[in-house]
């Protein structure tokens, strides 16, 4: 029997996932990335002298990395190194509040007890809490797919269904927090998880109380090399199983015939394959992809709220502050404000909750001696036409002040070399539509089931990975995405 082909389309990390995934299946697999690099959104550039990962800079659940080189039985020390973060992140409030977040739960507890007076046992009952949703989401709604019965038929998905009162769906984040806790900000620390899939607290259901059993259990770590490496070592995994990269390769179409797809159209010539794949983002794949198909074209999921995204500035510091870590918050004093400001009116709130991120802490090579990268990042709302030259010019000075106020330095004297990141260049560089990081939010109960398949109801051979399907954005629900498409497979 022939050996069959896969096409992916994008060389994003669940696209490389996704290829190495089914290489190890015995399939022939190439990826067709429009870009001269891999990695999508996670990517990395130099600017005098100084390094930056352009995108994600978190990393959590390592162990679904290390997963695809064992599945290549390749050993992923051989390829791929990484260290946990004693403290995942420090916290800054305008009240002069100060709060490191411990990755050991004792130091942790005690920390924001010690801080704000919040019993440490609410934080435990909290946590416990995180990790009975993940308990009960995990297998079901994160490593299946929701769009096939065989998911409902089995028992562990049945006894999950029983215990769904326990996900607390109907509350929002930020009522639940608010009952769990006295102190504003420990409310505001657990109400930032929404962020971490470009939704609002305030809107979006409790569910997403799991994200804190992410990263307070599992942990939060550093890869050696930055963010980058994990896309430089899965491409060079793939490239040893037999994967084939096209950079500077946009796909023009899916080949579809007679509700089959059959390959892709690249620069005017058909690439036939047996199964294609998908790692753009879910709109322009039927916008760009499939526009002789309309009547197929899912209308309700393409119309569906866009996530937020982000105004990212990479500044060149030339100087170092040693109270600053490998991940650091400086909150805004009104988050409710904030979050109108992004979601109802779709501008930047005049005081943002600000994100530095400082790679050089941990791999001092990424800046000049005596100097840090800084990622500088606020969440913003979605592309929908906004004067952003405008709120961009604003938001810097905002930031910049805020950022001098609570580090006592006048931050932009520092700045020796600035690149920025917003939401058209988010869009026109990664495909992700009105330049949402996360595809659609997650400011609705039903955010999960409404999220696009992995596999298309109406093309047989098509199947879909990355941020904007199911189970979701970031780095490991990607990679998530990937298995349960080669599983569907």
């Amino acid at each position: 029997m022939p050996q069959q082909k896969a096409v992916i389309i994008g060389a994003g990390v669940a696209g490389i996932a996704t290829a190495v995934r089914l290489a190890a299946k015995g399939y022939a697999v190439e990826v067709f990335e429009a870009n001269s690099y891999p990695g999508g959104k996670l990517a990395q550039f130099e600017q005098s002298g100084y390094r930056f990962d352009a995108g994600p800079s978190l990393f959590t659940m390592p162990q679904y990395v290390d997963e695809l080189f064992r599945l290549a039985g390749k050993d992923p020390r051989q390829y791929f190194n990484y260290r946990k973060l004693d403290v995942v992140c420090n916290y800054f409030y305008e009240d002069g509040t100060q709060l490191q977040a411990w990755a050991d739960t004792e130091k942790f507890t005690q920390e924001i007890a010690n801080k704000t007076g919040e019993p440490a046992r609410a934080v435990i009952k909290h946590l416990a809490n995180s990790r009975d949703i993940y308990d009960i989401t995990n297998h079901v709604f994160l490593e299946r797919p929701l769009h096939r019965l065989q998911t409902y038929l089995r028992w562990d998905t049945l006894r999950s269904v029983f215990r769904l009162p326990q996900i607390d769906s109907m509350r929002t984040m930020h009522k639940a927090n608010a009952s769990s806790f006295q102190d504003e900000r420990v409310i505001q620390f657990f109400d930032r998880y929404a962020t971490y899939n470009g939704s609002d607290p305030y809107q979006a259901p409790a569910t997403l109380n799991v994200i804190p059993h992410l990263e307070h259990h599992f942990g939060a770590w550093f890869p050696q090399g930055g963010m980058y490496s994990i896309t430089q070592s899965l491409v060079k995994l793939a490239e040893e199983v037999g994967v084939k990269f096209n950079y500077n390769s946009p796909i023009d179409e899916v080949v579809v015939i007679n509700g089959i797809a059959k390959g892709v159209r690249a620069k005017g010539t058909n690439i036939e394959s047996d199964i294609v794949i998908s790692n753009m983002d879910i709109w322009f794949t039927y916008k760009k992809l499939l526009t002789k198909h309309l009547a197929w074209h899912p209308q309700k999921t393409l119309n569906q709220e866009r996530s937020s995204s982000a105004l990212i500035f990479y500044w060149g510091i030339k100087k170092q502050f040693p109270q600053l870590d490998l991940h650091n918050i400086f909150f805004s004093a009104d988050y409710k404000a904030e979050f109108d400001h992004i979601w109802q009116r779709q501008n930047i709130y005049y005081d943002p909750t600000v994100y530095l991120n400082i790679s050089s802490k941990l791999k001092p090579d990424d800046a000049p001696t005596g100097c840090e990268n800084w990622f500088v990042m606020i969440n913003v709302p979605a592309n929908n036409g906004q004067d952003w030259e405008q709120l961009i010019s604003t938001a810097r000075n905002n930031i910049i002040n805020k950022l001098s106020r609570l580090l006592g330095e006048d931050i932009n004297s520092l700045i020796e070399s600035e690149s920025i990141l917003d939401p058209r260049s988010i869009e026109s560089r990664t495909s992700s539509y009105k330049g949402s990081i996360y595809g659609t939010s997650s400011n609705n109960r039903f955010a999960a089931f409404l999220r696009h398949s992995n596999a298309s109801s109406k093309v047989k051979g098509l199947y879909f990975c990355g941020g904007s399907v199911h189970p979701g954005g970031g780095i490991p629900l990607c990679l998530l995405s990937a298995k349960i498409v080669s599983e569907l497979v």
